[in-house]
């Protein structure tokens, strides 16, 4: 589908861009057409009463992020419209460091309207060499994922950095290593160097790539680039997509490397749930604009990524407001602490009670909860300050801060 037909196609079947686009021509360029609001988008992307879909949901499937879940954001697709996401990302799995033959152990997420194992099921069912899947899921004891990985000579594991490190040392203690594994595949979070040291201790003289970088929301935006060492390099899917990066304060289009930006994504492929121009929430820099090739900088300020959850700012400043803390801003901070992401609410104030916080925030997040305990990410962290760090270029308040090494 063009951009032109999916556009018009969103305007005339969809409440929500009906309205997003009432004012602009038929033949407004997309650049020039507003970006999506995320609040806005989700407040309209309901369960009932949904004004973004354009038709009823009759077939398919349905998702939720791994963030919240009392307001979960849900994404819809239809069997075809899966079904060729999956086909598209399969064709470049060998760029990813695939071989005929492989034995894939796969631990990414699943059930709970968790869409990572099952997209990795499918699209390694399509893929172009021969491979065998061993489904193990990374909910899986780590005494099983061992035992199966050595039953079955397994030579790439994919999942979450996280839910990797924990078999990683769980291997280290019981079997030493598994030198069978060639690959390590990670997606849904960075890998950070602590990281590499404990999987390298595990699965020796392992190549590391990004399995896909993509999101539920999004769906896939970029795929590894053969022969590249740096794993926040990937190359978008321009049959099936259009990635924009734009400046983060004007939203003008940025057509030059090395400049960053917020990166959208218009979809081609979906008409059941349109996302044209939707920011994914990462920050990035073109590194070959023809071949549509791009590194990943960091996340933007929709969404704070610590470990494998996601935690949305609204819903964070929201949380704050209802523990009852008289503030004068609040800004989201993500540290590396002794080897774990860990959530900072900077608040701007005098210092108060923070257990109504801690508590507000596990309202909206029991998976965070959960991997806090587990001791997956670090426990959450309030500071006071007198006053929050703005953008020099526009007085504005920095509303996340990411200082976790690059």
């Amino acid at each position: 589908m063009s951009v032109l037909d999916l556009i018009c196609y969103a305007r005339t079947h969809s409440p929500f861009y009906q309205e997003l686009y009432d004012g602009y021509d038929s033949s407004t360029p997309l650049s020039e057409l507003p970006v999506v609001d995320q609040a806005a988008f989700w407040a309209a992307n309901t369960v009932r009463d949904n004004q973004v879909l354009t038709r009823a949901h009759t077939d398919g499937l349905i998702f939720k992020t791994g963030g919240t879940t009392k307001a979960p954001r849900v994404s819809f697709y239809t069997n075809g419209e899966w079904d060729a996401m999956c086909r598209t990302y399969a064709e470049t799995l060998p760029a990813a460091g695939l071989r005929h033959g492989d034995r894939v152990a796969n631990l990414f997420a699943a059930g709970e309207l968790y869409s990572s194992f099952i997209f990795a099921l499918n699209a390694l069912q399509h893929s172009p060499i021969d491979l065998v899947q061993l489904p193990v899921t990374g909910s899986a004891p780590v005494e099983f994922t061992l035992s199966t990985m050595q039953d079955f000579d397994a030579t790439v594991v994919a999942g979450f950095p996280t839910t990797l490190c924990r078999l990683a040392a769980h291997v280290r203690s019981e079997a030493g290593s598994l030198p069978s594994v060639r690959l390590v595949l990670f997606s849904g979070e960075a890998l950070y160097d602590d990281q590499r040291a404990l999987l390298l201790e595990a699965f020796p003289g392992a190549e590391f790539r990004s399995f896909v970088y993509g999101s539920v929301d999004g769906g896939i935006i970029g795929t590894a680039v053969l022969g590249s060492d740096d794993p926040r390099v990937f190359r978008s899917f321009v049959d099936s997509s259009v990635l924009e990066i734009v400046d983060a304060d004007t939203g003008e289009p940025i057509t030059s490397a090395g400049r960053p930006g917020r990166l959208l994504q218009t979809d081609l492929t979906r008409r059941l749930q349109p996302m044209i121009r939707y920011p994914v929430g990462d920050l990035a820099e073109w590194v070959d604009v023809e071949d549509g090739i791009f590194r990943l900088l960091g996340r933007a300020d929709e969404g704070a990524r610590i470990g494998p959850v996601t935690l949305h700012l609204d819903h964070l400043r929201a949380a704050v407001d209802r523990a009852g803390i008289t503030h004068n801003g609040v800004q989201v901070v993500i540290r590396r602490v002794d080897a774990r992401d860990q959530l900072v609410l900077r608040i701007a104030g005098a210092a108060q009670e923070v257990s109504a916080v801690r508590a507000e925030v596990y309202r909206i997040s029991p998976r965070f909860e959960l991997q806090a305990g587990r001791g997956v990410v670090a426990p959450l962290a309030v500071e006071w300050v007198p006053a929050l760090e703005v953008s020099p270029r526009t007085g504005k308040t920095v509303r996340l801060l990411d200082e976790r090494p690059v």
